[in-house]
């Protein structure tokens, strides 16, 4: 893997293509945060306007994955990817143009789509890799491309002080935004004009039916619902610190209306995935003789298991989840439990997240392959998730700081790697949807962090420890209960397997 890593040819290549088109729409995705005390000072913002704009920056992801799930399974990751990026130029240019708050909000709201590409690479890397090699191949991926947030941090403000030349004098950071919306504008021709959506004489597989997951049973269509509806209350968390943070940006009557929006949403979505698997479902009428009668059965070989798709929804929620709300707070943690400067403790949370990341989720993925059990590995690195979060639930300004951080680290392993190990299962239950089952996973990290973050506004550092600890251990148990090794997979990957040789 390593040789072929280097040598960029082959199903490498698409591997190198892909994880840095998903590289690119994380900076887009976070091209704000680290210019946001000067962008804060040039409109003359407040620092509550700038909580909104994190808000809003998050609120369009977790539906805009499933969406381009939807899309990815039907038009293929080489067009989808390459439109995303290309797209990018538009909330950044309407970002680098802002004179306003308002302007800034549309912004970010559209930037919040970016956060979707994730689920676009997902499929393709899942198109070019064996089961083999897929979990260290979407490790590779996920863990090289989630760098781009961290890039974004690095590289940004340096760019924008230095071409203050450009500005008379003053911090560009105009430009600095402005360059990342073209920079993957370019790069989405690139990507256009380089890759394939499947290897040479490998069929990309469709979904017979569009607009919403096609399901197998009964049962997994209230299962898929369900899910569904655990996405847009979270949503509908948003709001709160929207109406509580800036009582001018969202009145009363808004959030209502917001949450009216959520509601017909939900009926839209339950509707199209009734029209999708109306067979097995029957009619929702219940005056027709048909009320909830299925007049269609799945042969085995077409069967899946949906509670796969949820149970790897909540592993997501308890390791991406964390991640997004460890990696806000964390710098803020080691400054007040050991008085370390801002410097000091940004140091420390970028070694334990971004920089780890960039090991931690490929040796997760890795290991996933070369144990004999996708599910125990699961289990067990989502059992360390549980027991390091509650450890650190117990650290005070007691502790020796190298120990401290050394929990830390070992946590954040735990949690990063467990990422790798999810996704290394995603592409394996359903080929033909794996764009909407990785739609719906991925959401769930989103969905985790919103939670996660809500629970740490009400509480504080140590609760939200123990609150991630305890889910993890609950999320264990499941996990050795009732998720299954994936075991129907390698017929559908045979063609890659046959096209391996000219690699």
């Amino acid at each position: 893997m390593i040789r072929g890593l280097l040598s960029f040819r082959g199903r490498y290549r698409i591997l190198h293509l892909t994880w840095f088109a998903f590289f690119l729409s994380f900076i887009i995705w976070f091209n704000i945060a680290p210019l946001a005390t000067t962008i804060q000072q040039d409109l003359r913002l407040t620092t509550e306007q700038l909580k909104v704009l994190a808000i809003c920056n998050l609120a369009l992801t977790i539906p805009a994955r499933i969406v381009v799930g939807i899309i990815l399974d039907r038009f293929g990751p080489r067009l989808v990817f390459s439109a995303l990026l290309i797209l990018a130029l538009i909330p950044c240019s309407i970002a680098a143009t802002a004179t306003n708050f308002n302007q800034l909000v549309w912004s970010s709201l559209v930037t919040g789509i970016m956060g979707s590409g994730f689920v676009v690479g997902v499929r393709m890397v899942a198109e070019w890799f064996p089961d083999q090699e897929i979990g260290i191949a979407q490790g590779i991926y996920g863990g090289w491309g989630n760098f781009g947030a961290a890039a974004a941090q690095f590289t940004l403000p340096a760019i924008a002080v230095a071409t203050t030349f450009l500005s008379n004098g003053a911090v560009n950071w105009r430009l600095a935004i402005l360059l990342t919306g073209i920079i993957a504008a370019l790069y989405g021709v690139v990507y256009f004009f380089s890759v394939e959506d499947t290897p040479p004489g490998k069929v990309y597989e469709r979904p017979q039916r569009h607009g919403a997951m096609p399901v197998t049973s009964l049962r997994s269509f209230w299962a898929m619902i369900t899910l569904d509806l655990g996405m847009l209350l979270s949503l509908g968390l948003l709001t709160f610190p929207l109406t509580q943070l800036a009582i001018h940006f969202l009145q009363g009557w808004q959030e209502l209306l917001c949450w009216g929006f959520l509601v017909g949403l939900f009926i839209l979505q339950t509707y199209k995935s009734w029209q999708v698997n109306q067979e097995v479902v029957g009619s929702l009428n219940p005056l027709n003789s048909n009320f909830l009668k299925s007049s269609k059965t799945y042969p085995p070989a077409q069967r899946y298991q949906f509670r796969q798709i949820a149970l790897l929804s909540f592993t997501y929620l308890t390791n991406f989840g964390a991640q997004l709300a460890v990696f806000s707070i964390l710098p803020m943690f080691f400054e007040q439990t050991f008085a370390l400067n801002r410097v000091a403790a940004g140091i420390v949370a970028a070694i334990s997240y971004p920089f780890l990341n960039l090991i931690s989720r490929p040796s997760g993925g890795l290991i996933s392959d070369k144990c004999s059990s996708r599910k125990w590995t699961m289990t067990l690195f989502t059992a360390g998730i549980g027991v390091s979060f509650l450890v650190m639930s117990r650290i005070n300004s007691h502790w020796s700081l190298p120990i401290t951080i050394g929990v830390t680290l070992l946590c954040a392993y735990f949690v990063q790697a467990a990422a790798g190990v999810t996704f290394s299962l995603v592409p394996l239950i359903k080929r033909e949807i794996t764009g909407q089952i990785a739609g719906t996973v991925g959401a769930y990290g989103n969905v985790g962090g919103v939670v996660y973050l809500t629970i740490y506004n009400f509480t504080n550092t140590w609760t939200l420890f123990s609150a991630m600890g305890t889910t993890a251990l609950i999320c264990t148990l499941l996990c050795g209960f009732f998720l299954t090794e994936p075991n129907n997979h390698e017929a559908q990957n045979n063609a890659t397997a046959k096209v391996e040789q000219s690699f």
